[in-house]
């Protein structure tokens, strides 16, 4: 018996352990869930499923009544698994329990992708999932993570790590951009919009973000650099310079520099270019501007400029991109 019931839409089976967080699986329901069309008919279809049907203890005082297991796994376009605060064999050994294994071998459809929540990385290197790939998980549990999948390449600084078919967040919160990232791959970022509106979070927090910021709330009364932000983001159609947002704060280009990179993870200069590739997204989907225009209102002055930069952020062409998105 089949467990999706809507074969047009996007199946996302999301797989949870003993142990599980209830904030990670809601998130998932939430989001994928808040994603429409045009027309108002869902895009995706999700479902939970466990190992054994039945209930799933959470880290805290309730537990959840799962009604699928692991067949649902056979059926997904996206499986999502989300960490768990029992200690299982993928934490503790490096390797799959039985059940585990024999969940994974049920993931055989051509192209599903897989993506992991916070230690639920370790179930994906455990599956050898990651052997040879770039890949992050919390930070807290790099130093185990290194010791017991010596063959992944860990980036324990960024927000989440996308390998194509298989991608893996950090802590909690960076599940929400990675599972927007997703969203946004699969229907471009006015989609992903409406839904990071919906939810009330930021539409977009580029993977490549520190975890851990310093200083992600300035003091009270304190230095920030929040209107410089707010001025530039009105006017990333210009030039604009370091000594200009700094200015703006009335700081020096040192400091504002320093402040910058402890509020938002970042450099200005980077963050800068995060976001007028937004932006000229956004014209690519929404507009028929030819791509010299829509370089221009992005505030990268050529159209071979936007080619280099998106090409870079995300591996296409404008007109590919654009194509994706808004068909021919």
């Amino acid at each position: 018996m089949a467990v999706f019931t809507h074969p047009d839409r996007h199946r996302v089976a999301v797989l949870v352990r003993h142990g599980m967080l209830p904030f990670e699986l809601g998130m998932a329901h939430r989001l994928f869930g808040r994603a429409v069309s045009a027309s108002g008919e869902p895009l995706y279809e999700v479902v939970t499923c466990a190992l054994v049907p039945g209930e799933v203890r959470t880290d805290s005082d309730v537990s959840v009544n799962v009604a699928h297991g692991p067949q649902a796994l056979a059926e997904a376009d996206t499986v999502i698994v989300p960490a768990a605060n029992e200690k299982d064999e993928p934490q503790t050994e490096g390797r799959l329990g039985p059940a585990l294994a024999d969940a994974f071998t049920r993931i055989r459809r051509p192209g599903t992708r897989i993506a992991s929540i916070c230690t639920g990385a370790f179930v994906l290197a455990a599956a050898g999932l990651l052997d040879g790939r770039r890949a992050t998980t919390h930070w807290q549990a790099a130093d185990q993570f290194r010791a017991l999948f010596p063959s992944v390449e860990l980036d324990p600084d960024v927000l989440y790590a996308d390998e194509g078919d298989v991608l893996t967040s950090a802590g909690d919160a960076s599940g929400i951009d990675l599972l927007l990232h997703l969203i946004r791959l699969d229907h471009g970022s006015a989609v992903a919009g409406e839904v990071a509106r919906g939810a009330v979070v930021a539409p977009h927090r580029d993977g490549g973000q520190a975890q851990f910021i310093r200083r992600p709330v300035p003091a009270p009364h304190g230095s920030s650099t929040r209107e410089a932000r707010a001025w530039a983001l009105t006017r990333l159609d210009r030039p604009l310079t370091l000594a200009e947002l700094a200015a703006h704060e009335s700081m020096s280009v040192r400091t504002f520099s320093r402040r910058f990179r402890d509020e938002v993870g970042m450099t200005p200069v980077r963050w800068l270019t995060q976001r007028r590739v937004e932006r000229a997204c956004q014209l690519l989907e929404e507009t028929d501007l030819p791509v010299d225009q829509v370089a221009a209102e992005a505030g990268f002055g050529t159209a071979a400029s936007l080619r280099m930069h998106l090409r870079d952020a995300l591996g296409v062409s404008p007109s590919a991109y654009r194509y994706t998105f808004r068909g021919a």
